[in-house]
């Protein structure tokens, strides 16, 4: 018995019973029994976390740590003791860091679980039963009412005034409203109205359904499979993996060199090897981890003064680069509310509300006003929408969408008061899908009778025999004018509802009065999920920065069609629809991408999809959402960002950024921090690297010139940790210039350095090993002991850093253009580390470890200036660079055009 393949939406109420085999009666206890055997429970798989020892084990599968441990084991078995010590002891605070990083459990899978209802009730063997909803099995008859959480995949085969809310399935605004017709095969997910799917709620209305698919066959366990899909490297992921594997390289074979080389020349393959260590040591940046984790970090605390919570610390940084945001429409972009937007009243031109003196509607003297005052009013009487009073004392509103625009749209013209609400109701008719309209009739206290019908506005004027003009006046209907103004607000995407109402006498027959006609037509309201204040904003200010929005959407192409433009999106005019992307291929897709920014009546599938061929093009791609059905969007894109107000757990769990204010405003600040983030990271590397390369050619050469070892493996992690190591973190604070949505997102073909920075490192780099070398080689000429001729090279290297590390706060500007007080915690930190070196070398114990000495007044000096001189090449270079960019001339070496994009695209295929 296999039910999976069946288009239950498509078949008759008949065909779906004799397929499941059951009938009014619903199933017999043996039969429900096999079925759940056959069917398993209804509930999600959870997904097998990784265990906690694997996950502490592969922090040590990174290149950088792989030569490290090689280095650390043959070093002990050269009895260096207390330089394998150190290395080891490096290795495992680099791998607490990774695991604490990595371990947060992923619970998506747990939230999603928790949208399947405890009990539920069915009709087996004749009998209405309470049952646990995880014994659901297909051929289950299951009974709905309003407030109840729908258990499993149900095809309806009674719907009474049925609605469902399926926002986090669909993104529809508005609650579907259900019935038992059967529906296209291709039809999209909120289009099969005759289908109740696994965690959606019933908001008004009752009904009986069949379970059709149960735990992982249902829609929302196809989410939770794809939620599963493992999402690929990060950018700066990408980007530090090949400057690790490229850094692990170059150092091997340059340690192999010097170690054959130092056999060769010294005949002394143990000291040679120890002057291997002390390269790979002094070359390995091995606070680069540390580093990175901690200028995250900071973004993350950054990000939270902006109500944004990073989650995941990658994407602190990957914020920065993204090159296209996928939006959902619905409560990230709009408001999730429906509004009033514009009316007319008869067949006049459409009037927009905003701007209009609301308030005054209802007194003024105005025909317009009084008109509208009148539509809303009669709009208020024939509606189901409850008014709650709220702490702020303000009014909230529930019930159905549409029925709470309009009553706020009376209530903000004071069209209605307390008294016309509270008037005896004699007759209504709720909306019903076949009437398409809605009728009440109220008794004021003066006895009169009034009719008010509001519904489609065909079906209104059907009912109408006269209407009120734009002056107020009762004239006869015009029904060519009418349907103008309902097609001119239908084109912009806004739902039209048609108003009318009469006045009845008392003793007009029963009958005629529950079939209205004779009415005076009023006018049309057109509604709309409006933007977010400020979004239109943002959009543009991610249009400055390189960034293109692409509105992805279940809601109907029209509507999604009609909210892009007004948020300024480019090509919103050929929406791309999820029944089209059924005939694409991969490549035609892309293709339609690249012209369209309007993605409508998508599933979770398609999203996915959409997310995938972004990337395949090379993008890095953001997705924002808040319902169920983003979550694998949001899983599989390079940064998930979730509502925090109104969206989901499932949503929230998926994602690697929740946005505490819902605001779509907040992105363009988290992109900017994340863009602040990665300067500062780079600068931070620049830095490490400088003294790497430093390091590596000092101690290279060293060696083939048979000189005494340079430095001590001990020494160079004393270097890389405890002196490098606070100023990296401190760069890490370098806060932002104020124009980093001025400019493009970087190319994802750029390293971790810029070509500027690396020609600049190499010049830096040499010009410091020159000078370590030659200031070594003539202390040790002059008699010095090694000890302190070794000293006076490492604080020389101290002071060279001190130096760097100002110079990298910035790429392009000069230190004396940088305000050292923004960064005081570097300037601190730069002091604290030479500090430390000090008392490291006058303090016994400590020197006699690390094979220190202390030196004199004029030692220092000696190191000081020369320590100056590295500023004349890196500020230089600045100044250089800056001088040619003022006539025109691009040095920063970076793709431009057409080719730009062709690298970029190349670079997203490699990685």
């Amino acid at each position: 018995m296999r039910f999976d393949d069946t288009d239950w939406h498509s078949l008759e109420t008949s065909a779906v019973l004799d397929t499941l085999h059951t009938g009014d009666q619903g199933l017999d206890t043996q039969e429900s029994a096999r079925r759940l055997e056959l069917f398993g429970p209804n509930s999600l798989a959870e997904a097998q976390t990784k265990p906690r020892w694997k996950l502490f084990l592969e922090q040590f599968a990174g290149p950088l740590i792989a030569v490290l441990m090689v280095c650390g084991i043959i070093t002990i078995f050269l009895q260096h003791y207390v330089d394998a010590a150190a290395i080891f002891l490096v290795l495992f605070l680099n791998a607490i860091i990774g695991y604490v990083q990595e371990s947060k459990a992923d619970k998506a899978v747990e939230a999603l679980t928790t949208l399947s209802t405890p009990t539920t009730r069915v009709v087996r063997q004749g009998r209405m039963e309470q049952i646990d909803a995880d014994q659901l099995v297909p051929g289950d008859l299951v009974l709905l009412e309003s407030g109840d959480r729908i258990p499993a995949d149900l095809r309806l085969i009674e719907a009474l005034h049925l609605r469902i809310d399926e926002a986090m399935l669909t993104g529809e605004s508005e609650d579907a409203k259900k019935n038992t017709d059967p529906v296209d095969r291709d039809a999209a997910l909120g289009d099969r109205h005759c289908m109740a799917f696994s965690g959606t709620m019933v908001t008004s209305g009752r009904g009986r359904g069949l379970v059709v698919a149960t735990g992982s066959d249902t829609e929302l366990g196809e989410i939770n499979d794809l939620v599963h899909v493992a999402k690929g490297r990060t950018p700066l992921q990408r980007i530090i993996h090949r400057t690790e594997v490229g850094i692990a390289v170059a150092v091997i074979l340059v340690a192999i060199f010097v170690f054959i080389g130092g056999a060769i020349l010294n005949g002394d393959a143990t000291g040679a090897f120890l002057s291997a260590v002390s390269l790979v040591v002094a070359s390995m940046p091995e606070a680069l981890p540390i580093v990175l984790t901690v200028a995250m970090a900071l973004g993350v605390s950054r990000m939270a003064e902006y109500h944004a919570i990073v989650r995941s610390l990658p994407a602190v940084e990957t914020l920065g680069s993204i090159t296209v945001i996928g939006s959902d429409k619905t409560g990230t972009l709009t408001q999730n509310r429906m509004t009033v937007e514009q009316f007319t009243l008869g067949g006049g031109q459409p009037v927009p509300v905003e701007g209009m003196d609301l308030g005054a509607a209802a007194v003024s003297g105005d025909d317009r006003m009084r008109g509208l005052a009148a539509l809303a009013r009669a709009g208020a009487l024939t509606n189901e929408a409850h008014r709650q009073p709220n702490e702020e004392g303000g009014i909230e509103y529930s019930g159905d969408a549409v029925d709470m625009a309009m009553a706020r749209l009376a209530d903000q013209t004071g069209a209605v008061t307390t008294e016309d609400l509270e008037a005896p109701i004699v007759m209504e008719t709720p909306y019903e899908p076949e009437l398409l309209h809605s009728m009440t009739i109220r008794r004021s206290p003066d006895g009169t009778l009034t009719q008010y019908v509001k519904g489609a506005p065909d079906a209104v004027m059907a009912m109408s025999r006269t209407m009120l003009d734009p002056d107020g006046q009762v004239v006869p209907l015009d029904t060519q004018a009418v349907h103008k103004s309902y097609e001119a607000m239908g084109s912009q995407g806004l739902r039209v509802i048609g108003v009318a109402s009469r006045v009845l006498s008392s003793d007009q027959d029963p009958a005629s009065r529950r079939r209205p006609d004779d009415l005076t037509f009023l006018g049309l309201e057109g509604m709309l999920d409006p933007p977010r204040p400020g979004v239109r904003e943002a959009i543009a200010d991610c249009a400055g920065a390189g960034i293109r929005v692409v509105m992805i959407t279940g809601d109907h192409p029209v509507t999604a069609a009609a909210i892009g433009r007004r948020l300024g999106l480019e090509n919103t005019d050929q929406a791309l629809t999820g029944s089209e992307m059924l005939e694409m291929s991969d490549e035609v897709l892309r293709a339609r991408l690249r012209e369209t920014s309007i993605a409508a009546r998508v599933s979770p599938q398609d999203k996915l999809r959409i997310v995938e061929a972004l990337q395949d093009e090379g993008h890095v791609v953001a997705v924002t959402g808040d319902g169920v059905n983003d979550a694998p969007a949001l899983k599989a894109a390079s940064v998930g960002i979730a509502m925090g107000r109104s969206g989901t757990d499932v949503a929230r769990e998926a994602s690697d950024v929740v946005l505490t204010d819902d605001n779509f405003v907040t992105i363009t600040q988290a992109v900017r921090q994340g863009r602040v983030i990665f300067k500062a990271i780079r600068g931070s590397a620049y830095f490490l690297l400088s003294t790497a390369a430093a390091a590596m050619i000092a101690v290279g050469v060293n060696v083939i010139s048979e000189e005494p070892l340079l430095f001590l493996p001990l020494q160079m992690l004393w270097i890389n940790f405890v002196t490098n190591g606070v100023q990296d973190i401190a760069l890490g604070f370098e806060p932002g210039n104020g124009d980093e949505l001025e400019s493009p997102p970087r190319s994802s073909g750029e390293g971790l350095l810029s070509r500027v920075l690396w020609a600049r490192l190499a010049v830096c780099g040499l010009w410091m090993a020159t000078c370590i070398l030659v200031l070594f080689r003539l202390n040790i000429n002059a008699g010095m002991d090694l000890a302190h001729a070794r000293t006076i090279a490492l604080t020389l290297l101290v002071l060279f850093n001190f130096f760097v590390a100002m110079s990298a706060r910035s790429e392009n500007r000069l230190i004396f253009q940088l305000n050292p007080l923004d960064n005081t915690f570097l300037l601190v930190a730069s002091f604290v580390a030479l500090g430390i070196h000090a008392g490291a070398m006058y303090l016994a114990p400590v020197a006699g470890v690390l094979g220190m000495a202390p030196l004199s007044a004029s030692q220092w000096l000696i190191c000081l200036v020369i320590g100056l001189t590295v500023l004349i090449f890196s500020e230089g270079d600045k100044m250089v660079r800056a001088f040619l960019a003022k006539r025109g001339i691009d040095t920063s070496g970076r793709p431009k055009g057409h080719l730009h994009h062709v690298r970029r695209r190349i670079a997203g295929m490699i990685n």
